[in-house]
């Protein structure tokens, strides 16, 4: 089953979605602060990364933007998951590469695991080489 990387400095948030992602059989690596998060991203590479915006030491606008610039780890995708649910972050964040904008007010922890599900099954089909016909 695929890696997901949960980047969320509210322990009590961070948890419920580990729990949620991991009654679904996902694997789950939780790191509570953006420099931590670009730490695990590099020691077990995860399918998926859920990025929170606000957190110490290193917002999820910079930990995206670290990341995409590097060739390694520009390919996972990351959906931001987060409370700001302003324009402007939603603007950069997707011009940034991040593949979704999750408010997490908005949803149930259930309904945000059937969303990066849906994503994951994307990002598989694409994966697929085709066929010459």
């Amino acid at each position: 089953m695929a890696r997901i990387l949960i980047i969320e400095d509210d322990a009590l948030i961070a948890r419920m979605y580990e729990a949620a992602f991991r009654f679904e059989k996902f694997e789950v690596d939780v790191a509570h602060n953006g420099k931590d998060g670009l730490e695990k991203l590099k020691k077990n590479r995860p399918s998926l990364i859920l990025l929170d915006i606000m957190m110490p030491k290193m917002n999820g606008i910079d930990v995206l933007r670290e990341m995409k610039a590097d060739p390694r780890y520009k390919g996972i995708p990351v959906v931001m998951l987060t409370n700001l649910s302003g324009s402007k972050d939603i603007e950069e964040a997707l011009s940034l590469g991040a593949v979704k904008y999750i408010v997490k007010s908005k949803y149930k922890p259930k309904e945000v695991v059937a969303q990066i599900k849906e994503i994951l099954a994307g990002y598989t089909r694409n994966d697929v080489p085709q066929t010459k016909s």
